[in-house]
């Protein structure tokens, strides 16, 4: 029998108006002087006010870093971590997309540690995190990363990307308040939500997935497929945010626990190359990974192929599997996200160099219930490119 790791984040609080846990637990760490990560975005349609302002009137000094790129690449990590070692702060805030999530856990732990950020990449680092740093408190404003549950940090690089990672980049506390997305744009919906969905289905088909993360991710599938299409036409659909919230934050969880494979893979070196957003570069890649993959992994397809509301019971396995590839293929489609490279103005003479950084990404690669050799990868990525679903041969 195999042994299973289980890592949660201490302390989460979930649900509409959860924000109103933020002062209480501020007060637990009698901070003098906190630093609020977040985008500029945030700042001028006013998210960043109300967790700001009461935190000024509590008497707290605080500082907003809004200089947050969307995929951030290495540059804008290791600027924030000097900021963060150049001033005295007592507390980071998180507040937004994945990206100053990411961003405000690296300001947290390797403001603690000495070296560029570089030094402490995953692929071609040589340095150990070895401090907890400054306690932290993440908010997420949109339902797609997950990244408010994981102690992963993803930097762009030149020509992929790269994560800083170790468990303490996991939050002190996540707050997580589906009333914060109510003003997220459809695309963004959309392209968050399908990254969400991505994160369960890759969890439930991990080598690495167990009873725990099992459950989680079917339960992610579940709310997320009944409710991003609501999302995504009617931001202010109360229910359809509280699922989608839920959603991203318990498929943060199984992915964390059962990791992510293929999918995120490849889409890592689409983001590097081309900065193709990381929620549309899974959602481009998911039915062709998938379907590429499904036949090591039917049983577990017809699980999800019911998950997203589709009824296995009277279907095979292998039948269950390929309409579960359609089914994932429909909703992407579904949700206005393009669904070949070449919408995206992907080159076909690119494919062989996505394909030598995503043979790079051996950590995602090594979770892949279908093991990706390069061959597999590039068919892959000529069948994203094309448009036509292939299987090994």
């Amino acid at each position: 029998m195999s042994v299973s790791k289980l890592v949660f984040t201490p302390l989460n609080y979930t649900g509409w108006g959860s924000l109103k846990q933020l002062l209480p637990e501020v007060r637990k760490y009698n901070p003098r002087h906190i630093l609020i990560v977040t985008d500029p975005t945030l700042e001028k349609i006013g998210l960043v006010e109300r967790v700001s302002v009461p935190l000024h009137k509590e008497g707290y000094q605080v500082s907003v870093y809004s200089e947050i790129l969307p995929e951030p690449p290495l540059e804008t990590g290791e600027k924030l971590v000097d900021y963060t070692r150049e001033n005295q702060f007592d507390l980071v805030i998180g507040l937004g997309g994945g990206s100053a999530l990411d961003m405000a856990k690296l300001a947290a732990v390797l403001s603690a540690h000495e070296g560029p950020v570089a030094d402490y990449l995953n692929l071609s680092g040589s340095r150990n995190i070895e401090k907890k740093g400054l306690p932290k408190i993440l908010i997420p404003t949109t339902s797609g990363t997950g990244s408010e549950v994981t102690n992963i940090s993803v930097l762009s690089l030149e020509s992929t990307k790269d994560v800083v990672t170790h468990d303490y980049l996991l939050a002190d506390a996540a707050i997580v308040d589906p009333e914060l997305t109510v003003s997220v744009p459809a695309k963004v919906t959309a392209a968050t939500g399908i990254d969400a969905l991505t994160h369960a289905v890759e969890a439930y088909v991990s080598v690495n997935a167990s009873p725990a993360s099992d459950g989680l991710a079917l339960q992610a599938i579940r709310l997320i497929a009944r409710s991003i299409q609501t999302a995504v036409n009617n931001g202010q659909d109360q229910q359809a945010r509280t699922d989608m919230s839920h959603g991203s934050f318990i498929a943060g969880l199984a992915f964390f626990n059962a990791g992510v494979a293929g999918v995120h893979a490849l889409a890592y070196p689409l983001g590097g190359q081309f900065h193709l957003p990381h929620g549309e570069s899974n959602a481009v890649l998911l039915p062709y990974v998938m379907g590429y993959i499904r036949q090591s992994c039917t049983k577990r397809m017809a699980d999800i192929l019911n998950a997203l509301g589709g009824n296995s019971a009277f279907l095979s396995e292998e039948e269950a599997s390929r309409q579960c590839v359609k089914a994932l293929e429909k909703l992407v489609k579904d949700v206005g996200i393009p669904t070949t490279l070449r919408e995206f103005n992907i080159p076909e003479e690119a494919l062989d160099c996505l394909t030598e950084d995503g043979l790079k990404q051996k950590r995602l690669l090594a979770r892949s219930p279908l093991p990706l050799k390069k061959e597999d990868i590039h068919k892959i990525y000529k069948s994203a490119f094309e448009g036509v679903i292939t299987e090994p041969s």
